[in-house]
């Protein structure tokens, strides 16, 4: 069931006065209460515009998946990191499960369906980009987050 984003800020302000809003037939009161709550921290973590409904699916970088998943094994909860980036905690933790499994090669999102049966049909690559190696792939975002700070280090010595 989707609900609208003025009746999820609805249950929310309810939420924060102390009461609960009636839970709409065909759920649970247990259910329906952790989904206020859950809206309710989404809210404070980000802002209104989270809670609306979007058309589409964005597509992670293998990159944004590693700084979460990076987050995750930093010691912070799977719950908090997923609803900081508005995301759902069973994705995080399969990322993190595939980290933990195949490196960053895992991370990386692979091919989906049956293969073909017909050779002649299968797309030729024929520029297909060399994959880094998991500690080559590591060093390049230090280097790239170094890289970053030095600019801005720059930037804040010419003001």
């Amino acid at each position: 069931m989707r609900y609208s984003q003025e009746y999820k800020m609805n249950c929310i302000e309810l939420y924060r006065q102390g009461k609960w809003p009636e839970t709409l037939d065909g759920i649970k009161e247990r259910n329906f209460r952790g989904m206020v709550k859950k809206w309710s921290r989404m809210e404070e973590a980000n802002d209104s515009e989270v809670l609306k409904h979007k058309n589409f699916n964005k597509n992670w970088t293998p990159e944004e998946k590693l700084e979460l998943v990076s987050q995750v094994l930093a010691g912070k909860s799977n719950q908090t990191v997923a609803i900081k980036a508005s995301i759902n905690t069973g994705m995080l933790y399969q990322w993190v499960r595939k980290y933990k499994i195949y490196g960053y090669n895992g991370l990386v999102d692979k091919k989906n369906g049956r293969k073909s049966k017909n050779q002649y049909m299968k797309k030729r690559n024929i520029a297909d980009p060399r994959k880094f190696e998991e500690s080559e792939y590591e060093e390049l975002i230090r280097l790239r987050a170094k890289d970053k700070y030095i600019k801005a280090e720059i930037e804040t010595i010419k003001k």
